[in-house]
């Protein structure tokens, strides 16, 4: 069951309108993106993460309740993720939560970087889909180190380049062309990545986690890679989802 699993057409559609997007895709590409709109290659993926959560997770049930909230609460908790974790002790990625899930079952967990944990994790943002994006970076200290921690990481120049993530979606080059790419405001309606990640990537061919998307960037900008669920990619991802706050979640996104 994928749920609430919408893809809103008309918002994804606004992507291919998004300022410099002729010269980021061919006719070719134009047509597959369009077909991919109304049967995007993910939805078999989020199946089947569907599948992998009630084998090793129990279901929306045993995430709900792991969670400590009901199951009608469960789509609006997961709209808050990346989050603080009492039992945890950390802020952490809702792909953290699922491993610990599995461990507490008895089962190995999961990779951050497999096939299987994008799969699940992005069956497990789905849940919320229609929710909006409701993190709260001010829930507490644990939440505003994290929000500063994101800050520092995404302005820091690193590198011999010394490049940061702001060099590429600063808001004084967001629309310039990249290797034929425009530079997206990250918190738009157009791209809002913290409520479209986990996303199917055409140029993969595969489902990517927002956190796996920042390394794809580190490493074509000659960056040292700042490993999954460390606390600075978890800080990363608190920082870049707070753009998109209030914004609707629709997972699988599609991105270029």
């Amino acid at each position: 069951m994928i749920g609430k699993k919408i893809i809103l057409a008309s918002a994804l559609i606004g992507v291919l309108a998004f300022g410099g997007e002729q010269f980021a895709m061919s006719d070719a590409d134009r047509a597959m993106y369009a077909e991919m709109l109304e049967n995007n290659p993910a939805d078999i993926m989020i199946e089947s993460g569907n599948e992998l959560l009630e084998e090793y997770c129990g279901g929306d049930a045993g995430l709900a309740k792991f969670l400590g909230v009901s199951e009608d609460e469960l789509p609006a908790y997961i709209a808050g993720f990346p989050r603080y974790i009492d039992k945890l002790g950390m802020v952490v990625g809702l792909d953290q939560v699922l491993q610990a899930l599995m461990a507490q079952n008895g089962h190995k967990p999961f990779a951050l970087k497999s096939s299987e944990m994008f799969d699940m994790s992005a069956y497990a943002k789905s849940i919320a889909n229609e929710e909006k994006i409701n993190i709260d970076v001010n829930a507490n200290e644990q939440m505003k180190a994290a929000y500063a921690l994101g800050e520092e990481v995404f302005t820091t120049k690193r590198g011999g380049r010394g490049l940061s993530c702001m060099s590429c979606h600063s808001p004084d080059v967001v629309g310039s062309v990249l290797r034929t790419q425009p530079l997206p405001d990250l918190g738009s309606e157009a791209n809002k990545a913290g409520a479209t990640w986990p996303a199917y990537r055409m140029t993969k061919s595969s489902l990517r986690t927002l956190q796996r998307r920042f390394q794809g960037c580190m490493n074509n900008a000659l960056l040292a890679v700042i490993p999954l669920g460390s606390p600075e990619m978890v800080a990363l991802e608190v920082y870049v989802t707070e753009k998109a706050k209030d914004r609707e979640i629709a997972i699988p996104g599609l991105k270029r």
